[in-house]
């Protein structure tokens, strides 16, 4: 979050995550290229990874950027622990799985821990601009829960670096008109966003989007999704770190809770 807010400030939203996804592809395509050379992109396969690209690219970084633009950073990483709920209820509905007791509190020990971490200062705002940037973020969770459903379909059938290979590359063709729409906002910007912005693409993108759905492969929605919960705790430190905010007491037992509710989710 505190890339994308230093970015979104001088380059503005949609153009962001252009920028960003046309250079996570090249690297994604070039590590597909060298590690997976015999793979095939069927025409059946076409339509379902340009419909991942659209979720979990394209409108969820159109959603989230502009949410970040307009919501605080807070709010933001709030609104990011409704993955788990929206994700799991999405699995019980389209794949009839079964949660037990123990995940259960899990997710219940991890949205209290995350509300102690966002709360704990009392400076919860969500008038004006901030709540159009909360729906926006909304809109970008919500996104996102149905782009790890349909990846769970698509999983057992080709490898994670493929799958996000072809969804991003899909993902930042979408992107490249709506960016044209900002045209007039379009200026130089400084070497500080430039360099957030490769770290993004290298860092947040490729390897994540990569280990990411890897995690999914290999573990269920409930453990996978319930991880990023510890989103507010890395943007408090990082808070904490890069800009000497201070972290407070109530977000330190939050930020165990969290750590808690993954060591009970993997029982």
């Amino acid at each position: 979050f505190i890339s994308i807010k230093i970015v979104v400030n001088e380059i503005p939203p949609i153009t962001t995550a252009c920028l960003r996804f046309l250079i996570t592809s090249t690297f994604l395509f070039i590590a597909l290229k060298n590690l997976e050379p015999d793979h095939k992109l069927s025409k059946d396969l076409i339509p379902k990874l340009m419909l991942g690209g659209f979720l979990g690219i394209t409108l969820y970084f159109c959603c989230e950027n502009t949410g970040i633009k307009l919501t605080t950073a807070s709010n933001a990483s709030l609104i990011t622990s409704l993955v788990p709920i929206l994700a799991i209820g999405l699995d019980i509905i389209f794949f009839k799985s079964k949660i037990s007791f123990t995940k259960i509190i899990g997710i219940i020990i991890a949205l209290i821990g995350t509300y102690l971490i966002i709360t704990a200062s009392g400076n919860i705002d969500f008038s004006s601009d901030n709540f159009k940037g909360n729906m926006f973020m909304i809109g970008a969770m919500s996104s996102w829960a149905f782009y790890t459903i349909l990846n769970k379909f698509l999983q057992n059938k080709h490898s994670a670096l493929f799958l996000v290979t072809y969804q991003t590359i899909f993902g930042s063709l979408f992107l490249i008109p709506l960016s044209l729409l900002e045209f007039n906002s379009w200026h130089s910007f400084s070497l500080l966003v430039f360099m957030n912005i490769l770290f993004l693409s290298i860092l947040c993108s490729a390897l994540g989007y990569f280990l990411y759905s890897f995690a999914l492969k290999n573990l269920d929605v409930t453990i996978t999704t319930i991880y990023l919960n510890l989103t507010p705790i890395i943007g408090i430190i990082s808070g904490y770190l890069i800009l000497n905010e201070s972290i407070l007491p109530l977000q330190l037992l939050g930020g165990l809770l969290v750590i808690l509710s993954i060591y009970i989710a993997n029982r």
